[in-house]
């Protein structure tokens, strides 16, 4: 078990949370339980997942559960261009989510790999 606070990777997950529901404030009316909704929950499954896998026992088990991370990753990734795309997002929120969450991915899969090699 480690302190998943004191991991830079759920750092960077829980202020991608953040800065979603700030860009998402905005969406349409009739998005609040549609894209808006689906949006912050696949953000939110990013660092909680993280935290979760931290109270995990042993190293495989939280392998799974930053994959399940890199999933949610991808899921909000997608989001971002499907709401840029429909005009939700302004470009400077699209471009800033985007880089934010490529950052994400890529300390997610390192993180793996580092446990992986490790088991």
């Amino acid at each position: 078990m480690q302190n998943y606070r004191s991991l830079k990777v759920w750092g960077k997950a829980h202020e991608i949370v953040l800065k979603v529901y700030a860009a998402s404030r905005n969406f349409p009316k009739e998005e609040t339980y549609g894209i808006r909704q689906q949006l912050r929950r696949a953000a939110v499954s990013i660092p909680a997942n993280i935290a979760e896998g931290c109270g995990k026992n042993n190293q495989k088990e939280f392998a799974h559960y930053l994959n399940i991370s890199l999933g949610s990753a991808n899921e909000t990734e997608y989001y971002f261009i499907l709401t840029k795309d429909l005009g939700y997002l302004n470009e400077n929120d699209f471009n800033e989510l985007t880089r934010l969450i490529s950052e994400i991915k890529a300390m997610l899969i390192s993180l793996i790999i580092k446990i992986r090699n490790e088991l």
